[in-house]
């Protein structure tokens, strides 16, 4: 298998410098937590945009669209910041015959107490697993894009 990895910012890639919360979007950390996995298949990773979610705008999304549209891997892994991965996931609906799955951490990747691994893992597992469609893995589950919402208060994703 072969993936494609996307990086859009967010917070699993999180710089943060001071006790402000003071943040910049640092490079991928998705290598390295590939690297650390000590995966089995070969992935490549872009770097498309380094931004919080809450600033992707539509010319953003339109850039991602046509990046994973005209990307020639079956399988499609993006980064993305947690608060509006639903409405780039909803973005990429028309996309057909690939597997495109996003993930996040709601902790940076660089932090000790990090769901970025796991949740990384989760997504690679469910490239494996799933039917061409669009997903998001978040919280030990993995959602049809459509069907799941950001549970702020609780600090996870759930089935809508």
């Amino acid at each position: 298998m072969f993936v494609q990895i996307f990086s859009t910012g967010g917070t699993i890639d999180k710089l943060y410098f001071d006790a402000l919360s003071e943040y910049q979007i640092g490079e991928s950390m998705a290598g390295e937590l590939l690297d650390q996995a000590r995966v089995g298949f070969n992935y490549a990773i872009e770097s498309l945009i380094k931004k919080d979610s809450l600033e992707l705008n539509d010319a953003d999304r339109e850039l991602i669209h046509a990046r994973v549209a005209a990307c020639p891997a079956h399988h499609i892994l993006i980064t993305h910041g947690t608060d509006t991965m639903t409405v780039t996931a909803a973005a990429l609906a028309d996309i057909q015959d690939k597997v495109i799955v996003l993930t996040g951490a709601m902790q940076p990747a660089r932090f000790r107490d990090s769901d970025a691994l796991f949740n990384l893992g989760l997504a690679v597992g469910a490239l494996n697993l799933c039917q061409p469609g669009i997903y998001i893995a978040m919280s030990g589950k993995v959602f049809p894009a459509d069907q799941v919402t950001k549970n702020r208060l609780a600090g996870r994703f759930e089935g809508v």
